[in-house]
């Protein structure tokens, strides 16, 4: 959808602060559900007091140059800078400078398009949360996922081989098994003649871009034929997460028909 990433927009800016103004970065906090694209992100900085005047006029440039980019995705995108309490300590320059290179060059949203669903996405990454938990730790959190399991592994590496460049040490979860979608799946067919028997209506059928449960069912059981369906959910992982109460009855009686119907 085009929509913003609080941690790269931010880290955009830091480093080019960096190189203008030798400033010194204290904090990084940003983004917190690896499954949710990072919609805040904040840093505590320090810039010699005469710089101050010339980096907050950037700042505000920059502002209007994001607004600009993302007006017709992030139409209530915000960019805002204050002067606070100097911070106690900042993070060395060496850690600083690799920290901010490997956040700009970092991968980030679609990476392929699937061939099988035309207009969907195949395999895509997130550059999820930033954090600085204390006592010298920088923890970066990313979430890859595809439909094709070996193109989640590709993913993966790619953002595996940035941070390695910035000497971060790097570690995987098990994560979410692909599930490719399957035109000929039997109980697709029953699920489609059974919504346009219920609702007088053609179904539209596709993937979705998720990591969903179906992918771990069919690792352990390769021969399972499935679908997913539900009510409609709108903001998944977001604060604004919601769900629309008409379609769930809509769905509770297409899934008993589905299986009355089941042969």
């Amino acid at each position: 959808k085009g929509l913003g990433n609080a941690n790269k927009i931010l880290a955009r800016f830091l480093r080019s602060a960096q190189a203008q103004y030798g400033i010194s970065l204290a904090h990084f906090d940003g983004g917190n559900l690896r499954n949710a694209i990072a919609r805040e992100a904040c840093a505590v900085i320090t810039v010699p007091t005469h710089l101050k005047p010339e980096l907050t006029a950037d700042f505000e440039a920059y502002a209007a140059l994001v607004k600009l980019e993302f007006e017709n995705t992030e139409p209530g995108l915000t960019l805002t800078v204050e002067t606070i309490k100097t911070p106690a300590a900042v993070i060395d320059q060496t850690t600083q400078s690799r920290l901010l290179h490997a956040l700009v060059a970092a991968p980030h949203g679609v990476l392929e398009w699937s061939t099988r669903m035309p207009g969907m996405v195949e395999t895509s990454t997130n550059l999820a949360s930033v954090k600085c938990p204390g006592n010298g730790l920088i923890i970066v959190t990313t979430s890859q996922r595809s439909e094709i399991d070996s193109r989640k592994k590709m993913a993966a590496s790619m953002v595996e081989a940035v941070f390695e460049l910035a000497g971060a040490s790097v570690t995987h979860s098990d994560g979410y098994p692909g599930w490719a979608p399957n035109p000929n799946s039997e109980i697709l067919k029953v699920a489609v003649t059974s919504y346009r028997k219920l609702f007088s209506t053609e179904p539209i059928v596709r993937s979705i871009h998720a990591g969903l449960e179906c992918g771990l069912f069919l690792e352990k059981y390769p021969n399972l034929d499935m679908i997913s369906i539900g009510p409609t959910i709108k903001g998944a992982h977001s604060p604004g997460e919601r769900i629309n109460i008409a379609t769930t009855e809509k769905f509770w009686k297409h899934l008993v028909d589905i299986l009355e119907n089941i042969r």
